[in-house]
Formats: C-alpha cells, sequence, structure tokens
C-alpha cells in the first residue's frame, strides 16, 4: 500500500528529472540551421584540404 506522502514524493521526484527549456536557452530553428550548414561547409572544407594535401604528397613522392 502506498501513502499519500510517498506518492507526492514520487511524482515530485519523477517531474523534477524532467528537464524545461529556459527560453534564453532555446534556439531559434534559422539559427539552428545556421549552425548546422556552417558545420558543414567546414566539414566540406576540411575534406577538399585533405583530398588536395594527398594529392600533393602523391605528385611529390612519384
Amino acid at each position: 500500500m502506498v501513502t499519500s506522502e510517498y506518492n507526492e514524493w514520487w511524482s515530485k521526484r519523477v517531474n523534477d528529472n524532467i528537464l524545461r527549456s529556459r527560453k534564453e536557452d532555446v534556439r531559434s530553428i534559422e539559427e539552428y540551421l545556421q549552425v548546422v550548414s556552417y558545420v558543414d561547409i567546414q566539414k566540406l572544407e576540411t575534406e577538399k584540404w585533405r583530398k588536395e594535401k594527398i594529392r600533393l604528397i602523391k605528385t611529390w613522392t612519384a
């Protein structure tokens, strides 16, 4: 049998574990997409640089 105090304690504990977003912590979808596209651009530039480096190494050793 569960007491009402235990039931209140348990529901409070469960609810305390649920993250609530604060207004200042939430990004708009536009901001999120800008960050994602920036990261994608950085990945593409890094891959391009890596391929060019490999190509140059191959020409130097040939």
